[in-house]
C-alpha cells in the first residue's frame, strides 16, 4: 500500500515494513517512454551476473533488531535499472558544487562525468561555475572525460564554489533555457535544502529534469547516511596537527598543545581524530558542555594532567564552548554568513588565552602553550584512497538513478549499501554525536578525561536528542514514536548511559552493535 505523506512517497508492507521512496519523473509526467539500458551491451558489465538492481530491492535503515521488532524503515537500493528514461543523445547534464571545500569534490565531479560518458554514452555535460549563483551570473564549463581526467589529484573544486546565491526562479529558468535535463548538486545540508526547492519548482512546471544530490559535509553532520565523503581524509589529516601539538607539548616542561578542528555543530572529526591519535588528553565537542572554573572544571583537569604527565594535548571542535563565548560577547550571538550559518567565534584562540590567564593568576605553575588551527589545510587536500573509492560509488549511483528517472533524492550509503534517500530525510535535522552513547564513552575511556557534565545536563541532552522514528504504519512520518524496551541505566564514567543505542556513532544504528 502506497501513500503520500508531506510530499514523501511512503510504501507500507507486511510486518511493519516501510519504504520511504524517492520521487520519479513518471509521478508527474504521464506516459514517459522508456529505453533499454545501454549497459546491456557494455562489455564491462555484460559479464556481471545480476548487474541490474531488482525493482523491489530496498535497504533497511536499522540492521540490528529484536525478534519481535517491526521490519522498519527502508530506502530504495541504488544501482542501474533494466530500463532508462533518457536517450543518451538527449541527455544534457550539469554539475554544481556549493558551500565550503571538502576533500573529494573533484573526484565526485570526475566520476559523474566519466560515469555518464563511459556507462551511458552521454557526451553533453557542463559544469556550473561558482555555486548556485553560477546558474544565472556566470559562464558554464564544458566537461569531458579528458577535461576531468586528473582533477581528482587536486584539492578544492574544479568548478569553483560559493555560499548563498540561491534564487529558485532564476536557477530553474536557467535550467530550462539551457535545455538541461539532469542536475547534479554537490553540497551540504543547506545545499541539499536548496536542491529540494529546485526539484519542487521543476515538478511544479512539469519539466522532465532529474535533480540529484550528492551529500558533502566534512563535519559528517548529514543524517541517515553512514558517513560523508571527505570525512576519512579529514580525520587522517588531523593526525598531523595533533602529532605536531604533542611534539611541542612533550618537548617542554608543562607544555600544552591545543588543536582546533572542524565541527560547527557536530564533533565527529574531533572525536574520531582523538580516538585515532591516542596522544590526546582532552577532547571538547559542541554536543558536550563543559565549564572552566571550579571543582570538576577544565582548569582543574589541566592542572591534574600536567602534574601527572608534565604535558597535555587538547583537541577542540570549532563549535564547542560557544555558549561560554557568547556570555562574554553577546553582540556576536546572531551574526550569520551568506549560507545562513551562525558565525562562530574562534574558540581556539579564546580557550588558549583563558588557560594562559588562569595559570598566570595562580602564579604557581609556569606553562608553555602552543595553538594549532589546521582547518584550511585539511579542507584543501585531495581525498585519500578510501574517500576516492567512496566518491566513485556515490557518483556512479547518482548517475544510475538519474538515468532511471528518479529525482528529488540524495545518493548515500546506508548500512554499507548505496541507496536513494528522499531530500526530506537529509535536511530534516543534523547528525550529531550523542554523548550518552557508546562511541563517546569509548573516547572518555581512551583519554581518561572527565565528562564535564552534571546530571541536569544529561537529562537535558536526553530530551533534545529524542529524534523521531518511522516504524509505525498509518501515522505521519514526523510524528511516529516507537516504544522502546526498558533497560536499567548503566553508568559510564559518571554519565547516565541509559540512552546507549541512539544513533550517534557514525556507523552504529542500534544499541546492539559493539
Amino acid at each position: 500500500m502506497a501513500s503520500s505523506d508531506a510530499n514523501m512517497k511512503i510504501v507500507h508492507g507486511e510486518a511493519g515494513y516501510i519504504l520511504e521512496d524517492v520521487p520519479h519523473l513518471s509521478d508527474y509526467i504521464p506516459n514517459l517512454p522508456t529505453y533499454p539500458n545501454p549497459l546491456r551491451s557494455n562489455p564491462a558489465y555484460s559479464v556481471v551476473k545480476q548487474y541490474f538492481v531488482h525493482v523491489d530491492d530496498t535497504v533497511p535503515q536499522k540492521v540490528v533488531v529484536h525478534k519481535d521488532s517491526p521490519r522498519g524503515v527502508h530506502f530504495r537500493r541504488a544501482g542501474p535499472r533494466q530500463k532508462v528514461y533518457f536517450k543518451s543523445d538527449d541527455v544534457r547534464a550539469c554539475i554544481v558544487t556549493c558551500g565550503g571545500l571538502c576533500p573529494g569534490l573533484n573526484t565526485v565531479i570526475r566520476e559523474i562525468v566519466c560515469g555518464l560518458s563511459y556507462m551511458y554514452g552521454v557526451n553533453s555535460v557542463i559544469g556550473i561555475d561558482g555555486g548556485y549563483r553560477g546558474f544565472y551570473s556566470k559562464n558554464t564549463v564544458t566537461l569531458t572525460p579528458k577535461v576531468v581526467n586528473d582533477i581528482h589529484k587536486r584539492g578544492g573544486t574544479f568548478l569553483g564554489t560559493s555560499r548563498g546565491g540561491h534564487d529558485t526562479n532564476k536557477i530553474v529558468d536557467s535550467i530550462q533555457d539551457r535545455g538541461i535535463n539532469q542536475v547534479y548538486v554537490i553540497g551540504g545540508d543547506g545545499t541539499q535544502r536548496g536542491a529540494a526547492v529546485i526539484y519542487e519548482e521543476i515538478r511544479r512546471r512539469g519539466l522532465k529534469v532529474a535533480v540529484v544530490g550528492i551529500p558533502k559535509t566534512i563535519d559528517n553532520d548529514i543524517p541517515v547516511i553512514d558517513k560523508s565523503f571527505g570525512f576519512d581524509t579529514a580525520v587522517e589529516e588531523a593526525q598531523r596537527a595533533i602529532n605536531a601539538a604533542h611534539v611541542e607539548a612533550e618537548s617542554v616542561e608543562n607544555g600544552i598543545g591545543i588543536v582546533k578542528l572542524m565541527g560547527r555543530y557536530s564533533g565527529f572529526i574531533a572525536m574520531y581524530a582523538t580516538l585515532a591519535s591516542r596522544d590526546v588528553d582532552c577532547c571538547l565537542i559542541p554536543e558536550s558542555p563543559f565549564f572552566l572554573e571550579g571543582n570538576g572544571g577544565l582548569f582543574e583537569f589541566i592542572e591534574k594532567r600536567l602534574k601527572e604527565n608534565g604535558h597535555m594535548v587538547i583537541v577542540i571542535a570549532e563549535g564547542a564552548g560557544q555558549d561560554l563565548l557568547t556570555e562574554e560577547n553577546a553582540q556576536a550571538m546572531n551574526a550569520k554568513d551568506a549560507s545562513g550559518n551562525k558565525l562562530l567565534q574562534d574558540v581556539g584562540l579564546w580557550i588558549s588565552q583563558r588557560i594562559k590567564d588562569h595559570f598566570a593568576r595562580k602564579n604557581k605553575m609556569a606553562i608553555t602553550l602552543k595553538y594549532i588551527d589546521p582547518t584550511y589545510m585539511i579542507r584543501a587536500v585531495p581525498s585519500n584512497a578510501s574517500d576516492n573509492v567512496y566518491c566513485t560509488l556515490l557518483a556512479q549511483s547518482a548517475v544510475h538513478g538519474a538515468m532511471a528517472g528518479f529525482t528529488g533524492y540524495t545518493s548515500g550509503l546506508v548500512n554499507g549499501r548505496q541507496t536513494y534517500i528522499p531530500f526530506q530525510r537529509i535536511i530534516e535535522r543534523q547528525n550529531q554525536v550523542v554523548i550518552t552513547d557508546r562511541m563517546w564513552a569509548r573516547l572518555l575511556s581512551s583519554t581518561n578525561q572527565p565528562s564535564f557534565i552534571n546530571p541536569k545536563d544529561v537529562d537535558k541532552t536526553k530530551k533534545t536528542e529524542q529524534h523521531p522514528t518511522r516504524l509505525s504504519e498509518g501515522k505521519n512520518c514526523k510524528d511516529v514514536e516507537v516504544k522502546k524496551a526498558e533497560k536499567p541505566p548503566t553508568q559510564i564514567l559518571g554519565v547516565d548511559n541509559s540512552k546507549v543505542g541512539q544513533n550517534s556513532e557514525n556507523h552504529v544504528v542500534s544499541s546492539n552493535k559493539a
